[in-house]
């Protein structure tokens, strides 16, 4: 009984490291041409931005009010207003969040994600280093890519 009680400590521990180092290793790893320290984004931000932005959290789904914006236009950071998305790459992917195919030019930057024990592909603004979502294989043509943004990442421009 002792063994295995030690076994899971040593794997529970294992797991809360990485789940740690995955998130040490933020935005702040790389340098981007905004930069702030954590309380000036904290108070241009506001809490559930500063949550999704800078600490690379996730939304609820079905939770942003993007989900239902079809006017043309553009999606920007919310952080820094980088234009990120046309409307006209926006598709509904069924998944409560606000997917794109495509993003604009040298608009973002990806990086390899493991903090949920699995490979996924992080994507974040290319201005700011704001966690926007991930990408994923499974878009519609003509990338197959589907970028799965937070809402509360991204702010709408109308045309």
């Amino acid at each position: 009984m002792d063994d295995r009680r030690a076994f899971l400590a040593v794997a529970a521990s294992a797991v809360v490291g990485m789940l740690l180092l995955g998130r040490s290793q933020g935005a702040s790893a790389t340098r981007f041409a905004v930069n702030r320290t954590p309380a000036q984004w904290r108070q241009e931000l506001g809490a559930e931005r500063y949550a999704v932005l800078r600490d690379a959290a996730t939304e609820r789904p079905f939770s942003s009010p993007l989900l239902k914006e079809h006017r043309k236009g553009t999606f920007v950071c919310a952080g820094c207003a980088h234009a990120l998305f046309s409307s006209a790459t926006k598709f509904e992917s069924g998944t409560g969040w606000p997917s794109f195919w495509k993003p604009l030019a040298h608009a973002v930057v990806t990086r390899a994600d493991h903090k949920l024990l699995m490979e996924r592909t992080e994507v974040l603004c290319a201005r700011c280093g704001g966690h926007l979502g991930h990408v994923f294989e499974d878009g519609p043509k003509p990338t197959g890519l589907r970028y799965c943004m937070n809402g509360l990442a991204l702010k709408f421009r109308p045309a």
